[in-house]
């Protein structure tokens, strides 16, 4: 049975958003027995098979969007241009394939939760509530992820391009679905404050965090990736995480360097062993307690988010850390001390953010890291300061898993192969045309810049993006709670 839907999945990835789903499951052409639609709808357990290679998509959805994410926030700049090379500068493109490939795989997620809520569940003796939830949760995600970063996509092969706030209402109506079937799920919840972070409702967003805690105060989820297996063609495992390529495995290219404010968190992805590459870690316990820190903050109630943040410290703590042979890493060969590599640099005015990784194995965070101290909390206040110091953190907590981009309020768009064959999308609707924020706009190629004085050791970012978030709090593209 994993060979079928090893076979199927290769089929879906030949598809792209504007093509009918029913010719993927449409098996009446298909002269291979193993793919007939009796060898997979109807057959006891196939909605286990299917969940599973909805999984195995999960890695695929996040190959397309991280890089894409990361580039186009601070963290990372491209250095070597072997990723895309148009993201880092905020220049969107519609005939840009990332962008195609980003569109696709989030159809394709939504897709495959649809067909297993209307064939495969239905059609298993099997079927249990706890797969008809996760089915709705997947639907939720692929909602989810349309409206975190397009400002508008379709629901369906062909449909007119639906705008974010929708796309985040349907997902919280599949997430609470779920809900209701399978109760007690952390992802599930999270999930839900999550959109409703983004959606600015804070009771809503504190309702579901709070309650996922509550469940468990330390639940990871992760997507996984396979080492040995092609970024592109699935062949009936997971595909190698493409962000571990870009800030690890390519050693000496080096293609993605972050900010020296963060570089004591990079490479967040690194080796794991021979099979399995890093995974990536979403929907995490510290994403629920920094929207509660922020939902305390925005309310001036500064005693009850310091408890949040030394929650969140605490959390870190237990946190996974890996000891990292960087020392071939290339972030100076081809310009020589033009980057901090030592542990001596000032960053910003700021010691201990830079390591140096000629002199042994470094120590790096591999789900979550911060430079936030028990101090620091100590200090918070409900003003400008605190929202900064927490959008630091969230920067630094949420390093190299997309939520950056999504919180400097930037958005991809619609890729051209929809605007051409779909005649329900121009190309002056809504995610066809790009909607940047004039406040970031106006710095992009700026946003990862930094000046950097070896001599004397003291490196400074030429733009500092929390403090420009924090100025335009009250514009609707960030800071939902303000």
């Amino acid at each position: 049975m994993k060979k079928i839907v090893s076979t199927i999945c290769m089929v879906l990835l030949l598809i792209s958003c504007t093509d009918n789903f029913s010719s993927v499951v449409d098996f009446t052409k298909v002269e291979n027995p193993t793919l007939s639609e009796a060898s997979v709808v109807g057959q006891p357990n196939s909605s286990v098979i299917w969940l599973d290679g909805i999984k195995q998509n999960m890695a695929f959805v996040y190959n397309e969007l991280l890089v894409l994410a990361e580039l186009g926030s601070d963290n990372y700049v491209n250095t070597q241009t072997f990723y895309n090379q148009f993201l880092d500068n905020l220049t969107l493109l519609s005939a840009d394939p990332d962008l195609r490939d980003a569109t696709r795989e989030v159809a394709r997620l939504r897709e495959m939760a649809k067909f297993g809520l209307e064939f495969v569940g239905p059609g298993d003796s099997e079927y249990s509530s706890e797969q008809e939830a996760d089915f709705n949760f997947y639907l939720g995600l692929s909602y989810m992820y349309a409206g975190m970063y397009f400002p508008a996509l379709p629901q369906e092969p062909g449909g007119a391009a639906i705008s974010a706030s929708q796309n985040y209402q349907d997902a919280l109506v599949a997430f609470d679905k779920a809900i209701a079937l399978n109760p007690g799920q952390t992802r599930y919840l999270l999930a839900k404050a999550r959109v409703n972070y983004y959606l600015g409702d804070k009771t809503a967003a504190v309702a579901a965090a709070t309650a996922a805690l509550a469940i468990d105060d330390s639940f990871d989820n992760i997507v996984r990736f396979d080492a040995d297996a092609p970024t592109g063609t699935p062949d009936g495992t997971n595909p190698a995480n493409v962000m571990e390529s870009a800030l690890y495995q390519r050693a000496t290219f080096d293609d993605l360097q972050p900010l020296p404010t963060l570089d004591f968190l990079d490479p967040k992805y690194s080796f794991l062993s021979d099979g399995e590459d890093a995974p990536v870690h979403y929907l995490k316990a510290e994403e629920a307690l920094l929207i509660l820190a922020e939902a305390n903050l925005s309310d001036g109630n500064v005693a009850a988010a310091q408890d949040n943040l030394t929650d969140l410290l605490e959390l870190i703590a237990t946190r996974e850390v890996r000891s990292i042979d960087d020392s071939i890493e290339g972030r100076t060969e081809g310009m020589p001390r033009s980057r901090p590599d030592s542990t001596i640099v000032v960053v910003n005015g700021r010691e201990g953010l830079v390591l140096n990784r000629h002199s042994g194995d470094v120590e790096i965070p591999s789900v979550s890291g911060t430079s936030l101290t028990a101090e620091d909390i100590e200090s918070l206040t409900a003003d400008d300061d605190g929202l900064e110091l927490l959008y630091r953190t969230r920067q630094e907590v949420f390093i190299a898993e997309g939520l950056r981009f999504v919180d400097m309020g930037l958005k991809l768009i619609i890729d051209e192969n929809e605007t051409l064959q779909n005649e329900n999308i121009s190309e002056t609707d809504l995610g066809a045309v790009p909607l940047i924020p004039s406040f970031i706009s106006a710095v992009a190629s700026d946003l990862d810049a930094i000046t950097y004085d070896a001599a004397t050791g003291v490196a400074t970012t030429v733009v500092d993006v929390n403090k420009i978030l924090v100025a335009n709090k009250t514009s609707p593209e960030v800071l939902p709670f303000h």
